[in-house]
């Protein structure tokens, strides 16, 4: 089970609970688990999850990225020394402001787009990206495999 340090400087009134945040994270972990196929492979992890504004979000998206606008979700993984063994993952920042706009323009509710976001950061942080078509053909079906596993729908059909 993740251990979850939930940071929200958010004034947004939607952010989901803790408890919805630690059983979309576990499930990513689960998912990641059975894909290793190791018995000995440890789903215990420690991560921070940050909630913030647009305000916030721009600044560390400008900083990190060099792109002058808040995204939904940034991932920063941590970096092990090789002498260090830590259950550290590492951090998400989500921007509340745009998830809940995205969720309106695509028409979802706002669960389900905050799920996909944070099953999104996740596989970013244990690795996965989408900066190439099969890479992003894995990541999306692992996505999607996850959030129906959740009740979820396919976030990547349009209604």
């Amino acid at each position: 089970m993740a251990i979850i340090d939930l940071q929200n400087a958010s004034n947004s009134n939607n952010v989901p609970n803790e408890d919805s945040f630690r059983r979309w994270v576990d499930r990513v972990l689960e998912a990641s688990h059975q894909l290793a196929n190791s018995a000995e492979a440890s789903i215990d992890t420690e991560l921070t999850i940050r909630v913030v504004d647009n305000d916030e979000g721009q600044q560390l998206n400008q900083q990190y990225r060099q792109k002058d606008y808040p995204t939904n979700v940034l991932s920063f993984p941590f970096e092990q020394p090789p002498e260090l063994t830590l259950p550290l993952l590492g951090d998400l920042v989500i921007c509340a402001d745009v998830v809940e706009r995205e969720a309106k323009e695509q028409e979802k509710s706002h669960e389900a787009h905050w799920a996909h976001m944070v099953i999104h950061g996740v596989l970013h942080l244990l690795g996965f990206d989408h900066m190439n078509d099969l890479d992003a053909e894995v990541m999306e079906s692992l996505e999607i495999e996850i959030l129906t596993q959740l009740g979820y729908p396919n976030p990547y059909i349009v209604n």
